[in-house]
């Protein structure tokens, strides 16, 4: 962690971080530290204790479930002391794909992770999250896009097809349901139609390039019940991720939609695909310091793979590489020095070390043709959620497994 905290420390002294125009958020998200930090996690324990008592009658059951879920964290984020919290709209966050506390859904989320650690009677949800494509229309040509294949053919999925999906995934129980594309934003009028006929005990994100989350969209979505939006962008330049993402306005969408998230309360994430090209310490720095400055609260690297446009392609990040993403990502999250930054959000830092919970696990992917698929970047049909063998088709994808990470254990990450 030196290199980094020597860059970030130098960073701070110098107050050089990145501006491309003002921070004009009006209702920003924090990031908690300090004591009021130790406060609400405090609190947060205590919310844990209850969802225990109310699970298990034995007192000893209390303890060894809550030994259970502090060893779980353990496993995958190793033994680091939390340094940060995001408050979103009244709701406290401590990882991306973690639903915020106190709400509902984070407590049908915990009982269901001890549900692992010893059964119980009561909700549970099988998911920790799906993602689910609405669209094959996007008016990008991203270089990465694992949808190129399909990219603007004739969309199949009408609203009440989506709406028969969701359905399906909430009868499985799923705390978090991540909408992508294409571009959703595309078809938002068909969006707010289904987020109006399902349960809302799920939390709804959007995976977007930011484009057309303007205003008046960004505040129908709020009302329809979304939760927050992954936003992509791929360089910290705002010519080089326009030529990244193939559009001369992508990176104006991008500050455009943080902007209008916050101003109506919608938690955000920016969504960065670490390149060879990418990857180096000064750049991810600066990369954090204009999260920082936009104020988001989540930042997620995501490793390119060869699939898609980047088929055939040789992409993949070396040993090195993949040592200074890690290098980065604890050092942004458990640095104390870092603890002002956005909570970093690495896939790979825990799926090569406990395997992955997608395929069935606890996620799967859905496709813009409703077909079942391990993950976005692990594209082999298992079946389609609507054709009358949803269970099968499950148990097929949970057996075959992801073709990248082994899972080694059946517990989820936190």
């Amino acid at each position: 962690m030196n290199h980094i905290h020597t860059l970030v420390t130098a960073t701070q002294k110098e107050n050089t971080s990145i501006s491309h125009g003002e921070n004009i958020q009006t209702n920003q998200p924090k990031v908690l530290v300090g004591r009021k930090k130790i406060w609400v996690h405090l609190r947060l324990k205590y919310t844990l204790l209850g969802i225990a008592i109310k699970s298990y009658s034995n007192p000893f059951d209390w303890i060894g479930a809550l030994r259970y879920l502090v060893k779980l964290r353990k496993r995958f984020l190793g033994n680091h002391r939390l340094q940060k919290i995001a408050l979103v709209d009244d709701r406290y966050y401590m990882g991306l794909y973690t639903p915020g506390w106190n709400s509902p859904v984070y407590k049908t989320f915990i009982a269901s992770q001890l549900n692992d650690y010893k059964p119980i009677n009561g909700t549970l949800n099988r998911f920790n999250n799906a993602f689910v494509a609405i669209t094959k229309k996007c008016a990008l040509q991203c270089e990465h896009c694992f949808e190129w294949d399909t990219l603007n053919k004739k969309d199949v999925l009408s609203a009440e097809k989506l709406t028969q999906i969701v359905r399906k995934l909430q009868e499985q129980g799923v705390s978090q349901i991540q909408f992508s594309g294409g571009e959703p934003l595309l078809k938002i009028d068909m969006l707010l139609e289904v987020l109006e006929k399902v349960e809302k005990k799920t939390d709804f994100w959007i995976l977007t390039s930011g484009f057309k989350l303007t205003h008046k969209n960004a505040k129908k979505l709020k009302k329809a019940g979304v939760t927050g939006f992954h936003i992509s962008l791929d360089h910290f330049v705002p010519e080089k991720h326009n030529e990244f993402r193939g559009f001369k306005e992508a990176y104006y969408w991008v500050e455009e939609a943080v902007k209008n998230a916050h101003e109506h309360g919608l938690a955000t994430a920016l969504s960065l695909c670490a390149t060879r090209d990418f990857i180096s310490r000064e750049n991810l720095l600066s990369y954090m310091e204009l999260a920082k400055r936009l104020n988001v609260s989540f930042v997620q690297l995501l490793e390119p793979k060869a699939v898609g446009h980047y088929a055939a392609k040789d992409v993949l990040l070396q040993p090195h590489e993949i040592s200074l993403l890690e290098e980065f990502y604890l050092t942004m999250n458990f640095d104390p020095a870092c603890k002002t930054y956005p909570i970093v959000t690495y896939h790979g830092y825990y799926q090569r070390r406990q395997g992955c919970y997608s395929a069935g696990v606890k996620g799967l992917y859905v496709d813009t043709d409703g077909d079942i698929n391990a993950c976005p970047f692990c594209q082999k049909k298992t079946g389609n959620v609507l054709d009358g063998h949803f269970d099968q088709n499950l148990k097929k994808l949970q057996e075959e497994g992801c073709p990248t990470y082994t899972t080694k254990r059946k517990e989820p990450c936190l």
